[in-house]
């Protein structure tokens, strides 16, 4: 049996790393995946299903796999804290409330919808079936990074989203009822 030289070693090694290099860098980021949970008074409730984040070619994609929502169209944005627990605000348990204000590094201060210049948090809304399944991809563009969201939650919201602070604010989306971390 004859041996490799140690050219042929190196040649070997080159080949296979120039094959690594030609990898485009979004497939080398891993995907996030978010167990998305019922948000109560009481705290997370019972799980609803998945949301997985990739680097996408025009945007983070998320892949929703839900259940045991209201049908319809809902808001759904990425929040600045890691935690679905409830708070008290005024005396009245909010669920989902520790999730914080939307994710806004560039401090905006205004919510746009997911193509706007506002907050980076804001996402597509999640159209819900009647039979509560959300079984969908969407884009988030401005989302180049998917490794930001690290730390912070996702949140569903009972109500639509206009993708505007007018006529109602944060479009109008109504209360937290789903929520899950993203982790790393």
């Amino acid at each position: 049996m004859k041996h490799p030289t140690g050219h042929t070693l190196c040649r070997t090694f080159m080949t296979m790393a120039l094959a690594l290099l030609s990898i485009p860098p979004t497939a080398w980021a891993a995907d996030l995946t978010v167990t998305m949970r019922k948000a109560t008074q009481d705290g997370t409730g019972a799980t609803i299903g998945t949301v997985v984040i990739d680097d996408g070619e025009t945007g983070a994609s998320l892949k929703l796999d839900l259940h045991g929502l209201p049908p319809g169209s809902h808001g759904f944005m990425v929040h600045e804290n890691g935690s679905c627990d409830p708070i008290m605000m005024n005396g009245v348990r909010i669920p989902g409330g520790a999730a914080g204000g939307a994710f806004d590094p560039n401090h905006t201060y205004k919510h746009a919808g997911p193509t706007g210049e506002g907050y980076l948090g804001d996402l597509p809304a999640v159209d819900v079936e009647d039979n509560g399944s959300a079984r969908q991809t969407l884009t988030a563009p401005r989302i180049k990074d998917i490794s930001a969201l690290k730390g912070r939650s996702l949140v569903i919201h009972t109500g639509g989203d206009t993708y505007s602070d007018s006529p109602s604010p944060m479009g109008g989306m109504g209360a937290r009822i789903a929520c899950g971390v993203i982790g790393s």
